[in-house]
């Protein structure tokens, strides 16, 4: 079983991962590889904060953690429905202050265990 830690760094590299590739709208419009790889990525996310404790989400509540598993829910089971448009809204306007609050608990956690 994984670590909470261990987690926390997935998702934080899928989050990079899709930064890196996803530069701007045009670009993911017009290259269907672009989008597999955020969904891709997308589905990580989800899988990785399903399986973070239940200790460690009642500790970090402002971290949207149902909402990833949902997403990846939606893609994983409804692939052939795939909306492209709240991808890109995701991608665009949610992964950045996603990736704050991660750092944050990840610092917090690991400041913690030092403790």
């Amino acid at each position: 079983m994984r670590a909470d830690a261990d987690r926390l760094l997935d998702m934080l590299e899928a989050i990079d991962a899709i930064q890196k590739e996803a530069k701007n709208r045009a670009d993911f419009e017009a290259n269907e590889m672009v989008r597999v790889w955020c969904l891709h990525h997308i589905v990580v996310l989800g899988e990785a904060a399903a399986g973070v404790s239940g200790a460690l989400r009642a500790r970090h509540p402002g971290v949207p953690w149902r909402r990833m598993v949902a997403m990846r829910n939606a893609v994983v089971h409804g692939y052939f429905r795939v909306d492209w448009d709240e991808v890109w809204n995701v991608v665009d306007r949610e992964l950045e202050s996603l990736r704050r609050s991660l750092a944050e608990v990840l610092a917090s956690e690991n400041d913690e265990a030092s403790s």
